[in-house]
């Protein structure tokens, strides 16, 4: 459904309009004129009035209805297609979720599509209307101030990745070790790395050539080339998150690996316990088990002193080799 539709004309909001057609007619017929239209989770039937009226290409138009697109940027004859992931982080659940937002730009007009509960878009809206020197640059601004928006909000959550982090390593080497269940919640907190990876790294491409660092000669239509610069800042920011999320990633395995040895480790240091405490059980076993056999003709069998006797050489021995074992850290 159409959640917002208005035209904007230098830099201010002035109407919205009643029908789509003569949105556009009014907002090509202005200076500095273009209108925005913003569509939730829209169907076939909503979305092809908006289709018709604005000339999109029908791709464009499919992974729209569909969602379930990398981050990318696309060139038709009469529109730019961007395809943004923004990502949200809820940290009750410790998980990373993320929604969809697709951007038509064209000779002006903004048209807006999203999937999901990210509420971008009405915070960049809202922001831009009270930034008129801003928006006076029309379609070039808003697909800068949503792609900026988007980034900066990637940088929050790794932020709260990484804290998530500290607190996993903390609880890994500590004393404890962790229980059972750590090695779930490092496996699963590495999942939520790669579900956020997902949306940030195939969008580098993308803001490379809106920043105007791709080839020479590859110009896009129908954005100002003095935003340049503006998308080379969200480029930077973008690139320092990718850095962030490939070091969470190896440190995440590496906590893992930690994890799995100390385990290894504590299991060994079980198995010498229990070796030592079998052969110091083992010992007195097989004198007791020599002596009862009931020969007649054993050394010592009717010797006074023979009973106190073996049962000190059982704790002499005994003794030797609790100290032996305690020794080599074996106890």
């Amino acid at each position: 459904m159409i959640v917002d539709c208005a035209i904007y004309r230098d830099g201010r909001r002035t109407e919205e309009p009643s029908d789509l057609p003569r949105a556009l007619r009014t907002a090509r017929a202005g200076d500095q004129a273009f209108v925005w239209i913003g569509l939730l989770e829209p169907t076939e039937e909503e979305f092809a009035e908006v289709t018709r009226e604005f000339g999109l290409h029908p791709l464009a138009v499919e992974d729209s209805l569909k969602a379930h697109q990398r981050p990318k940027l696309e060139v038709y004859d009469d529109s730019l297609f961007v395809v943004l992931k923004p990502v949200t982080y809820e940290p009750d659940s410790d998980t990373v979720s993320s929604g969809e937002l697709m951007i038509f730009i064209g000779d002006s007009f903004v048209v807006t599509v999203r999937h999901g509960r990210d509420t971008t878009l009405a915070e960049v809206r809202k922001r831009l209307e009270a930034e008129r020197e801003t928006l006076r640059h029309g379609p070039t601004a808003v697909l800068y101030a949503v792609s900026d928006a988007v980034v900066d909000h990637y940088l929050e959550v790794a932020t709260e990745l990484q804290n998530d982090l500290e607190e996993l390593e903390t609880e890994v080497f500590s004393p404890t070790g962790g229980g059972r269940e750590t090695a779930s919640r490092i496996y699963l907190f590495k999942r939520q790395i790669q579900e956020f990876r997902r949306a940030t790294g195939p969008l580098l491409p993308p803001l490379t050539r809106l920043a105007g660092l791709g080839p020479a000669g590859s110009a896009l239509p129908f954005l100002d080339d003095s935003a340049q610069p503006f998308f080379r800042d969200v480029n930077d920011h973008l690139t320092r998150v990718n850095d962030s999320t490939e070091t969470l990633d190896r440190l995440v395995s590496d906590v893992l690996s930690a994890h799995l040895a100390q385990m290894s480790v504590r299991q060994n240091d079980d198995m010498r316990k229990i070796s030592a405490w079998a052969a110091m059980a083992a010992v007195p076993t097989m004198i007791a088990g020599i002596y009862g056999m009931n020969f007649e003709h054993m050394p010592e069998l009717r010797w006074t002193w023979s009973y106190p006797a073996v049962v000190l050489v059982m704790a002499v021995l005994e003794i030797g080799l609790y100290r032996l074992f305690k020794r080599r850290g074996w106890m």
